[in-house]
């Protein structure tokens, strides 16, 4: 496998793929269809990885690579002019000349379209940008939340997602009903189910059509880069984009 594609209700010119971490040039821990230049790898590797990516999916436009930062800023392509790199960890099309993308490696992708195929949107949803917001404030930014169809895409599953007691407290100090995310390991530790807050904070926003969530990139190694598991690897990226 070196894609998926959502299986969700998706109207026909909303168009949306997650890599997997075949099909590729870079070599070694970055092996083979690493997209991010900012981990270490080739360079030329990395341009050739997404120049392959635009041509094998015949995308409308180069994908609009952002410098994420685990923080809550969406960008409207609409408003953005190449070659900027942008600090975000989202972005929202409403045109057929763009193409949203985040990049992942155990954090969470998750993809947004509305029902009607008028706007699409990529989010970067790791724990910090999750617990920041960046979710809801890119479900606020789309507006109509009722409209709107959400796909989890391969993040770290939970089995394998431990952190410290401040991470769980920080998520429950927002919303109480988020306790049933976190199993204890010690009296330090926990593990967190990723896709589990991620719905409860979809629902919240009042988006009720969620779908994705069956993959862990830690545990899939032969299909997926993780962070977790390899510090020193590649990173996948999850697109969608409106067909003309």
């Amino acid at each position: 496998m070196d894609f998926i594609t959502p299986d969700w209700p998706a109207p026909d010119r909303v168009k949306a793929l997650s890599t997997c971490r075949l099909g590729g040039v870079s070599k070694g821990d970055y092996a083979s269809l690493n997209l991010a230049n900012h981990v270490g790898d080739n360079g030329s590797a990395v341009m050739q990885n997404r120049s392959t990516l635009v041509d094998r999916f015949q995308l409308p436009a180069k994908p609009v690579w952002l410098e994420q930062v685990h923080g809550r800023r969406v960008l409207e392509l609409d408003e953005y002019e190449a070659p900027q790199v942008i600090q975000a960890d989202a972005s929202i099309s409403r045109n057929s000349h763009a193409v949203c993308a985040v990049m992942t490696a155990d954090c969470l992708p998750v993809l947004l379209c509305k029902e009607d195929g008028t706007a699409v949107a990529a989010v970067h949803a790791g724990w910090r940008g999750l617990l920041a917001g960046i979710v809801d404030h890119t479900v606020m930014k789309l507006a109509e939340p009722e409209k709107i169809i959400a796909w989890l895409g391969p993040a770290i599953g939970p089995g394998r997602f431990e952190v410290g007691t401040e991470v769980k407290d920080a998520y429950v100090s927002q919303h109480g009903v988020m306790e049933q995310c976190f199993q204890r390991v010690d009296r330090e530790h926990y593990l967190a189910d990723l896709y589990a807050l991620a719905r409860i904070v979809l629902l919240k926003c009042g988006v009720k059509r969620i779908y994705g969530g069956e993959y862990c990139t830690y545990n899939q190694a032969d299909q997926f880069f993780s962070y977790r598991r390899e510090p020193i690897t590649g990173r996948m990226a999850s697109l969608i984009w409106l067909q003309p």
